[in-house]
């Protein structure tokens, strides 16, 4: 798989029906290794790792419903309360990070109300912090550690 703008991080692979598969920590079970989900097991490291994140606020790959249709988020890391402080939009590497993908998360977090966002493509990383009571989005140029 491609090298992709993250720290190196050591991950578990297996071969099955000539497909090779990924350890995903959090699902805690082999997942196929397609170029989307090279990307998302990294964010997970990063988070994990860099941002220090409690392994148990975060979660991957769940629906939810956004305006009746069922979506499937990449990411999401919970607070304690069980609000969203963060939500997760991975691409495949050889997808460009367009107006779309910042559109696609927005859709997402009408229904999830989170603090930050992060939309990458493992090559390019965008981080924004919303601010509902001026109606305004920041970009950051990274997420805070986690506290």
């Amino acid at each position: 798989m491609l090298a992709l703008n993250f720290p190196k991080y050591s991950f578990r692979f297996k071969n099955s029906e000539n497909k090779v598969a990924v350890f995903d920590v959090l699902r805690k079970k082999f997942v196929v290794l397609t170029p989307e989900e090279w990307v998302r097991q990294h964010v997970v490291q990063f988070l994990l790792k860099e941002k220090n994140i409690p392994q148990s606020l975060l979660n991957v790959e769940k629906q939810l419903k956004v305006h009746g249709l069922i979506k499937r988020y990449d990411a999401i890391v919970y607070k304690p309360d069980g609000s969203i402080h963060l939500i997760v939009e991975c691409k495949a590497a050889s997808v460009p990070i367009t107006q779309e993908t910042f559109d696609q998360i927005a859709r997402y977090n009408l229904a999830l109300k989170a603090t930050f966002l992060m939309v990458t493509n493992g090559l390019e990383h965008y981080f924004c912090q919303l601010d509902y009571e001026q109606e305004k989005y920041h970009f950051l140029k990274d997420i805070p550690e986690w506290k």
